[in-house]
């Protein structure tokens, strides 16, 4: 739908309209926010959300003008611009009269739309020429001594006509799980089938709009899965179901594409500690609580840790964060350059005492696989590389999955069910997929199943496959499926500063401190990391990263931005997740997805002790930058909702009891002889760290005892 110009931006309204954009970000010697492009980037939200216009914004302009006859007889463009400021001031305190909606919710409305048109994407309609960038400093792109890019392997794709009949092996998605699977299977000599749900997709298909990234998702994401005909439910306090869609916080969305989140992630490739395994025999378990310790050690899992450091590829520095376990190898990549961030921060852990370190990466630092080292870019995490030097499933394993000659991989296609027998035998799957207005459904036979969809899609799918055997679903004769989902609670602070501390280089996240994991601090369980951020984009800073108090529009909102943004830094981590059984994955008895399976059911909050250990490190993060020099330190608060976000993990949790688990320490689904799990459901916790490495590693140990069992 379009709105027309006679319509929003009618010569009655668009000079009361270009008034109050101006007066919002006025001109000085950088472009007013007309001059900066907002009206067009208006004009495109205007098409794409015709309510908001016709309900908020025109009878906002209409009562503002008639505000301004009455109180000074003029039209509000025709009054100074101290006379405009005050009564927008009004406007904003919601202390006017007589209006027909609420002054304050048309100008936080008005004013979110214009700073996003004059800080967002040039892509999007506005910040024409980058302008309000450059006056904040923000680079986007590589720099220039490594702005080459890599040309993309564009993966071979089979269509429902070009499958076999029968495979060794059927993957479950396409992401860092199964990618490893793949390509350990193929290169064995099995015949693999690998099934992803999303498309796959260019970096140009991903795109850079800073409104529409996983990670600022206001308007929709840039990867999967489609917004429509995909919601999931979330349980309220009263018991209803809520739907929400696949861009909202509470979807809990990972990425969905061929690579998964690997495609867009931040890259960061910690191992979890050794305690990270036996935390229920270090702390006991706290009450509502499912903490369990592994059935499964770190010496266990280190062989693998380094091989998927080297398989995949890490750059980083194997004598820092020595504490967290030994390591036969290093990496296989030096770590990328300290950033001017890192080396304030530095300093000020050197005050305190702290052991700091470098952040392990699977992004390049030096050419390697006939891929560039990383460009150093603004816009790392939440977007595709432009250098194509981030390391992930679409570009490492499953290329060498593909190579092989003996997998095949189909995109754009559902699993609806895994067929079974007797509910001890995997004999296959139940595909689904749309072409146009037509949808289309075939059955494929394997000798064995790996699901590999995530902690959330995959527990949707256990349970979707339900049996005579199995009434409840696959693997839950315990009811254990879906439940103990968790993801990662952030806590943290940011520190402004009197001289600049950014240089820009991405991907930005450079120094880590463990100080306070497993070290008992203020009673809490498990601690975690402490890091600085990656490199914010000019519309998150606006949106998360302004001192509380600090003017948001007007002249001193524009130098506020102009000048802190630069100067801010921000520091925080995961904590080590306290896991609780109610919060969890269940089938929506009363929404479908557009194929008719019912949708994933969400519900649960996060532990209290979690939110402790929160607090706590958020105190230590403050206590970071004031010793680095900041002048303005203020915390981040955790919110206590579900967490199962883009680290979701634990609803098909591992261990040697099918009455508390799903999956055997193998990742074999209790009671099964072929049906495997190859993804961070499978983790019992989840870490103080980043999982990604420990869900590659866990994929090359299941991968190779399925082949070692033929």
């Amino acid at each position: 739908m379009r709105i027309s110009d006679q319509h929003i931006f009618s010569r009655d309204f668009r000079h009361v309209l270009e008034a109050v954009t101006d007066r919002m970000i006025p001109e000085d010697e950088w472009p007013s926010a007309t001059g900066g492009g907002v009206l067009s980037y208006l004009e495109r939200r205007a098409a794409e959300d015709a309510a908001t216009w016709t309900d908020v914004i025109e009878p906002g302009l209409r009562a503002l003008e008639a505000e301004a006859i009455e109180i000074h007889g003029q039209s509000f463009s025709e009054l100074s611009a101290h006379q405009k400021d005050s009564l927008l001031h009004k406007v904003e305190q919601d202390s006017v009269r007589e209006w027909p909606i609420s002054s304050k919710r048309f100008f936080d409305t008005l004013l979110s739309l214009v700073i996003e048109g004059y800080y967002g994407s040039p892509e999007a309609g506005g910040n024409h020429g980058g302008k309000s960038w450059d006056m904040m400093g923000f680079r986007p792109g590589p720099v220039p001594e490594s702005s080459e890019s890599a040309p993309e392997i564009d993966l071979p794709q089979k269509t429902f006509d070009q499958l076999r009949d029968q495979y060794d092996v059927i993957i479950i998605g396409a992401g860092a799980g199964g990618s490893v699977a793949a390509a350990v299977l193929a290169e064995a000599g099995l015949y693999v089938l690998v099934v992803e749900r999303g498309s796959w997709l260019l970096y140009s298909q991903i795109g850079n709009d800073h409104l529409r990234n996983h990670r600022f998702s206001k308007y929709g994401h840039n990867t999967g899965p489609e917004l429509v005909g995909n919601p999931r439910t979330i349980v309220l306090a009263g018991g209803e179901e809520r739907i929400t869609a696949p861009f909202d916080g509470d979807y809990h969305n990972n990425a969905m594409t061929v690579g998964g989140g690997t495609r867009i992630y931040g890259a960061q490739a910690w191992r979890f500690h050794p305690d990270d395994f036996r935390m229920a025999s270090r702390y006991g378990i706290p009450e509502g609580s499912s903490l369990s310790d592994w059935p499964i050690g770190y010496d266990e899992l280190e062989p693998y840790y380094a091989r998927a450091e080297w398989e995949v590829g890490v750059s980083g520095d194997g004598n820092a964060h020595s504490g967290r376990g030994k390591r036969q190898r290093s990496y296989p990549m030096p770590p990328l350059s300290r950033t001017l961030e890192a080396e304030r921060l530095a300093l000020g852990a050197e005050k305190l005492g702290w052991e700091v370190g470098s952040v392990p990466l699977l992004i390049n630092s030096i050419e390697r696989d006939g891929r560039p080292a990383c460009g150093r870019c603004g816009q790392c995490v939440g977007f595709a590389c432009p250098t194509n030097s981030k390391n992930g499933g679409h570009n490492t394993m499953l290329v060498k999955a593909i190579a092989t000659g003996n997998c095949d991989l189909i995109c754009d296609t559902t699993v609806e069910r895994i067929d079974t027998e007797g509910g001890r035998h995997a004999t296959g799957v139940r595909l689904v997929q749309q072409l146009g207005d037509t949808i289309q459904r075939r059955q494929v036979r394997a000798g064995h199943v790996v699901v590999a969809a995530g902690a959330i899609e995959s527990a949707r799918l256990l349970l979707n496959s339900s049996t005579d055997s199995e009434p409840n679903g696959i693997g839950n004769r315990s009811g254990q499926v879906g439940r103990s989902l968790q993801g990662h609670v952030y806590s943290g602070a940011y520190g402004l500063f009197d001289d600049p501390i950014q240089d820009g280089l991405g991907p930005g996240v450079s120094i880590a401190t463990f100080r306070f994991d497993h070290r008992d601090e203020g009673g809490i369980i498990g601690g975690g990391l402490l890091a600085n951020e990656f490199t914010r984009l000019p519309l998150l800073h606006w949106y998360r990263a302004l001192a509380p108090g600090a003017p948001r529009w007007g002249s001193a909102g524009k130098e506020v931005m102009r000048e802190s943004y630069l100067r801010t830094s921000q520091i925080q981590g995961p904590i080590q997740e306290i896991p609780s059984p109610e919060s969890r994955v269940r089938l929506s008895s009363t929404v479908k997805d557009r194929f008719g399976m019912p949708v994933a059911q969400l519900s649960g909050s996060v532990h209290p002790e979690s939110l402790r250990s929160a607090s706590v490190l958020g105190e230590q993060a403050e206590k970071w930058l004031w010793a680095a020099g900041a002048r303005e330190v203020w915390r981040t608060q955790p919110g206590g909702g579900l967490s199962g976000g883009q680290h979701q993990a634990g609803t098909l949790r591992m261990g040697n009891d099918p009455a508390t688990s799903v999956t055997d320490p193998l990742g074999r689904v209790h009671g099964y002889d072929n049906l495997w799990v190859s993804d961070g459901s499978v983790h019992v916790t989840n870490g103080g760290v980043n999982p990604v490495l420990t869900i590659l590693a866990l994929a090359f140990r299941t991968a190779d005892h399925l082949v070692k069992q033929g």
